[in-house]
């Protein structure tokens, strides 16, 4: 099979602005699965609302688009009725991190098997451009029209602390890596979450002095490096890119199956 067989063309041309990093992500997925050789009939993406979102209604593999922030949510319910099945979750910094913020970390914790894939754009783009937990202090949203003053989560640090047994970082300039970042993801046995700085001219970079999309793509560029590489070490405002945790440790649906097999005869 080719990426195209596992894209529904009918609802094409996409949604998104033109310049957007989301397609980017889309492309790396889609070649991911392709190279993974997994059967589109296996695989079940959920998604809740916003840009990010709209990528369950791209793919041809079976797909819930439902409520804001709810992604891991039905997710989890679809694994634990079906753990057999491959689940994918992609959201967005703010349906993942903010109204989602709380499923994030309790999936994590579980360590049940899905793939969370963070699009951080660091703005709400969908719906008018404010600023999400990702937004860095003094960026400029319609909801901080003077500069943002909150502190910006780190993801790679968020999903560590929770017990993601799989935690990855990296942009869409960085296309070959995010393919193979994601088939690592996709491949491991415990909640992965694999987040790529993905770029909005429409809403973060034409309030931020960034509006071109090729200048958002060299930012990505510029301003992250390997983990542990000698750039990295020698300036602070470098975001290191790679995976940073990647263990083995028990599922949850596996934990929990095992309950019901030494339990479950006498109930």
């Amino acid at each position: 099979m080719g990426t195209r067989d596992y894209i529904r063309e009918r609802f094409f041309p996409h949604m998104w602005c033109p310049g957007c990093g989301h397609g980017t992500v889309l492309n790396c997925l889609v070649r991911a699965i392709e190279e993974l050789s997994v059967d589109k009939s296996d695989i079940v993406v959920t998604s809740g609302i916003g840009c990010s979102a709209r990528i369950s209604g791209y793919v041809d593999f079976h797909s819930l688009h439902t409520l804001h922030g709810r992604a891991l949510a039905f997710a989890t319910g679809v694994k634990f009725t079906q753990p057999e099945l491959t689940l994918i979750v992609p959201m967005g910094d703010g349906d993942a991190l903010a109204i989602g913020g709380n499923h994030f970390i309790h999936a994590a914790r579980r360590n049940i098997d899905i793939t969370a894939i963070v699009m951080n754009n660091r703005i709400y783009g969908m719906t008018g451009g404010q600023y999400s937990p990702m937004t860095c202090p003094d960026a400029m949203a319609t909801t901080a029209p003077f500069g943002n003053i909150d502190n910006a989560f780190d993801a790679v640090k968020l999903a560590t602390a929770a017990g993601a047994s799989f935690v990855a970082r990296t942009t869409t300039y960085h296309a070959k890596e995010g393919i193979q970042i994601l088939k690592k993801a996709i491949r491991h046995k415990g909640f992965s979450v694999v987040e790529f700085l993905s770029q909005c001219p429409t809403q973060f970079g034409r309030r931020n002095q960034l509006a071109d999309a090729s200048a958002m793509l060299e930012y990505f560029k510029t301003h992250t490096a390997p983990i542990g590489s000698e750039k990295a070490k020698e300036d602070p405002e470098i975001l290191e890119r790679g995976v940073f945790v990647e263990e083995v440790r028990t599922e949850y649906c596996d934990a929990y199956g095992a309950v019901i097999r030494e339990h479950g005869k006498g109930a």
